[in-house]
């Protein structure tokens, strides 16, 4: 049986909260669960005592036996220092421009180099 510990939804429609819960990974979103190890409300501000609610000890013990939480929670268990936090790639590079552009742009640099050279 793999386990997974994932997100529950609940609440009103454009109000979200969430149960913690561990279940297999075979059964529906909000559906049978194993055990629910802590909450989370979106809803909330951020420095809010209720927005996250974990039991660390139930966390650790399903992670001891095999259970694997899903990107979300791999993230908030990364910020209570419960796992490892993944490596991100960069995804904000700026693109480059085109092979003609770049070329223009570099013979641009260099006319305008050698004319404050030659202005001295």
């Amino acid at each position: 049986m793999s386990l997974k510990i994932r997100l529950a939804r609940g609440g009103a429609k454009k109000r979200p909260f969430y149960r913690i819960v561990v279940a297999d990974s075979r059964s529906p979103r909000d559906g049978r669960f194993i055990e629910k190890v802590g909450t989370y409300n979106p809803m909330v501000p951020h420095d809010h005592a209720q927005r996250l609610v974990l039991d660390e000890e139930a966390v650790k013990k399903w992670l001891a036996v095999g259970a694997q939480p899903t990107d979300r929670l791999v993230r908030i268990f990364a910020d209570k220092g419960l796992v490892k936090a993944p490596v991100r790639p960069d995804q904000t590079k700026k693109p480059q421009p085109k092979a003609a552009a770049q070329q223009r742009a570099k013979e641009q640099a260099d006319r305008a180099a050698a004319a404050a050279a030659a202005g001295e």
